[in-house]
This record gives structure tokens, sequence and C-alpha cells, in this order.
């Protein structure tokens, strides 16, 4: 009594479940090991970079392509002429730790960790190899930190959230990892979005524009002294009539008719094991969500118009071949009004007549001929400060190298006023030809040394 028995049919249909459940389990557990693999390397710190040429330093820029004779050129535009082409997976960056504070530490506590931090680490002081990287660490972590607005982004979403915005809604888990994760192509395909939780949608609002890349040629006394130099820049500015939304003025966008605003629309499909739902870009909309029915006529409807723009850089003392300089907020304009990035210039330096550079120091040559090289003499030489009288000594030698103290270059970064050497190799012009007269004096004095217990002109 008490005991329901169940039938073979009930039974059958038991089985029948349970057999379809494992299924579905077996399927999503290989296909979540299958992921993992991608993954995994992640947990060890390891970087994975794809889909670039370049940055850096921080950015690791391709090599310059040669410059216009007019001096200056703007990289050609698209994929290859941005910086930043790299996509990169790595560990998150705490900025907290590299700095040495705690999260709920306040703006003074932020400034005073970071003066501490940068004594210690700039690379004028420490010369340990990794100071650079570390000093470029805490630069990075301080930017962020002390913008109150980048902090609250940070706070929320990490380092994601302070390079291309946030993630969202939506929990954690696996949506940490973004559109690089093998796992949010998973359940994007079977469940319809990250984690079962709704589908992605494309980021709205504005975004930081494009960094732009300049090459300049300078001369070599520009490069040694400094200066200023105009340039001419080719780059998108948010459009003035429509404040870079891309509409027409007085009108709004409207809601997509086919994804509801969502920006993805979802349908069911046969997989291997069984009916899901597969989420996709809407094609209505692009993936906004939004209809718009009037475009912008000044920009038609990208929000963003090409300008071409002379500015006036300045060039510190002491760059050299390869150096960069930054000018910020010059860069392309971001979509939707979003802020500009910057524009990187790289600088390459005419080759000098007279000198020769490695680094702070200078190169020349001066010409004496051989008596005034037997008996000394005293000889002008140029410098990039002008012509200086050298000294040479009796009995100097061919080749021999002779030191300017601070006459080279400025050291850049250095102490001001701190500057490389210039050296001074001696050639001696030995003549091919003699006449009547010479010969015999000389060969009157190869005796009168022989005599003295000389050998020849070399001395004892």
């Amino acid at each position: 009594a008490g005991v329901v028995r169940e039938t073979p049919r009930k039974r059958g249909q038991r089985f029948t479940m349970h057999r379809r459940v494992a299924v579905v389990c077996c399927g999503l557990l290989c296909l979540a090991t299958s992921a993992a693999g991608f993954v995994a390397p992640l947990s060890s710190g390891a970087s994975l970079l794809t889909g670039g040429s370049q940055f850096g330093s921080s950015f690791s820029p391709a090599s310059s392509p040669s410059p216009r004779a007019a001096g200056a050129s703007l990289s050609n535009r698209g994929r290859a002429g941005r910086l930043g082409g790299v996509v990169g997976l790595r560990a998150e960056a705490d900025y907290y730790a590299q700095l040495g504070i705690n999260k709920g530490a306040d703006a003074d506590e932020i400034k005073k960790a970071f003066r501490q931090k940068a004594r210690k680490l700039h690379p004028d002081v420490n010369k340990d190899p990794d100071a650079i990287k570390q000093f470029q660490e805490i630069q990075n972590a301080y930017e962020v930190l002390s913008d109150p607005q980048k902090k609250s982004m940070y706070d929320q979403f990490g380092e994601a959230g302070v390079k291309g915005g946030g993630f969202g809604g939506g929990g954690a888990g696996f949506q940490d990892f973004g559109d690089f994760s093998p796992f949010g192509d998973i359940f994007d395909t079977f469940f319809g979005g990250q984690g079962g939780g709704g589908g992605r949608r494309r980021q709205q609002g504005p975004m930081q524009g494009d960094d732009l890349r300049l090459d300049l040629e300078i001369d070599f006394d520009k490069a040694i002294f400094g200066g200023d130099e105009k340039v001419q820049i080719s780059h998108l500015e948010t459009c003035v009539t429509c404040k870079g939304d891309g509409m027409k003025p007085g009108t709004k966008p409207r809601t997509c008719g086919v994804c509801g605003g969502s920006g993805v629309v979802t349908q069911v499909v046969r997989t291997p094991i069984g009916m899901m739902q597969q989420q996709g870009a809407c094609q209505q909309c692009q993936s906004t969500g939004q209809i718009v029915d009037e475009y912008c006529g000044t920009c038609a409807g990208r929000g963003r118009v090409q300008k071409s723009k002379q500015l006036m850089i300045t060039v510190p003392p002491g760059v050299d071949n390869g150096s960069r300089l930054r000018i910020r907020k010059e860069g392309d304009a971001g979509p939707k009004g979003g802020p500009p990035g910057d524009v990187y210039v790289f600088l390459s330096v005419k080759k000098s007549k007279d000198f020769k550079r490695d680094g702070a120091d200078i190169y020349t040559e001066a010409k004496i001929n051989y008596v005034d090289a037997i008996l000394g003499t005293e000889v002008k030489v140029k410098t990039v400060d002008g012509d200086v009288n050298l000294k040479v000594k009796e009995g100097t030698q061919p080749e021999t190298v002779m030191k300017l103290e601070g006459k080279g270059a400025p050291k850049l970064g250095g102490q001001k006023g701190q500057r490389g050497n210039q050296f001074v190799t001696v050639k001696v012009d030995i003549p091919t030809k003699l006449s009547k007269e010479e010969k015999e004096l000389l060969t009157k004095l190869q005796g009168m040394r022989e005599k003295s217990g000389f050998s020849g002109f070399g001395g004892r």
C-alpha cells in the first residue's frame, strides 16, 4: 500500500528523457573543453597577439616609411596605417597594486604613491632594464586612477572599462573575456547570448578616435639644438552640423522594427545536440538597434569629415633618428562625437657633411701636414657651436683621436646643459711628390737622426 508502480511505458519515457539530457550535457562538456584549450594560456599571464603588424615602447609602431620630399607625410589610412592594430589577450593589470595602494585610496594618496614610485623607477635614476617598462606601467595606472571618470569605469569593469568601455549588463564569468572569448561564442550560438543572459549588442555611444602617424625629416642642427617646425596633417574631425551623430539636425532615429532595438535577431536552429536558439547581428540596423531616416548633409551620415590642418610643433634639443613626439588630441575624431586620438611624429635627421653622430657624441676629422704632425701646431676645428682652436702636440701620429669635452649633442632626457663630447680624428697628409730641396733636407734630417741613435722620423 502507498507504492506507485511504474508502468513499462512511463519507464521508457523516463529513460528517453535521461538519454537526451546526457547527450546535451556531453555535447556542452566537449565544446567547453575544446574552448578551454584557447583560454588556458591566459592563466599563466601569457599574451596572444593577432591581427597587427606593430607599439611598442608605450606602442610599437611599424618601421617608418620613407618621407616625402617636403619632409612630412601622413601614413595611408586603413588598418595598416593606424596605430594600435594589434589585438591582444593578456592578464588584467591591477593599477592599485602597481602603485602600491588600496582600492579605497583618495586622490591625494594616489598622487603621493605615484610620485614615490616615479622617483624610484625613472629611467634617469634607475638603470634596471625593467625600469622603463615599470615606469610606463605606473604612468598608465596614475593616468586612469587620477581621473575620477576613468577610475569609476576601472572599478566597475577593470582594465577593459578604460580601454574601449565596459561590458554593459550581465554577470561575470565567461563575459570577462569580452568578444575574444571562445566561451562567449559557444553561449551565443547555443543559448542566444553570454551565459544565457541576453545577446550582445554593438557598442553604442562615443568612442575614442584613431591615433595617426606622421613622418618628419629635420635638419641636423635642429636635431641638436631643437626648434619649432610646421607640419601639415590630414585627420577626421567631428561634423559640426550633426555633432557627430550622423543625423540631420532636428531628426531622431527610430527603433529597428526587425530586432526591436536589441541589435540582434534570434532564430531556432537544429544542432547535433537538439534544437537551440541562435543569435546574430541584425542586418537591417547593422546591430545598432536604430534606423536613421535622414542623414546629415554635411558628412553624409558618417559623423566625421576629413580636414587638413597646419600645426606648429616644438622639437626638443638632442633628438635623433627614430625619436618620437606625441601631439595630443590631434588624431582622428572618434565615432559618435567621441574624443580624438593623438598624432605620433616619427623623426628622421638629415645627414651633415661635417659631422657624424652616435648618440650624444659627435665625430669629425682634422687634416694637418706631416711637418705640423712632427713639430706640433694649432688647428681650427668645426663644432656645432662654431670653430674652436685645437692644439696638436708635436709627434702626433696619424689617426690619433682627440676629445673636445662637452661639444657633443645635448643628452635627451638628461639634466639641463648636459651634453656629449666631440671626438676629432687627426688625418696626417703625407705628400706623394717632393721637390729637390725637400728631398735634400729630409735626407739630411734622416742622417742626423741616425747618428743620434733615432730611426727615421718615428722616434727612438
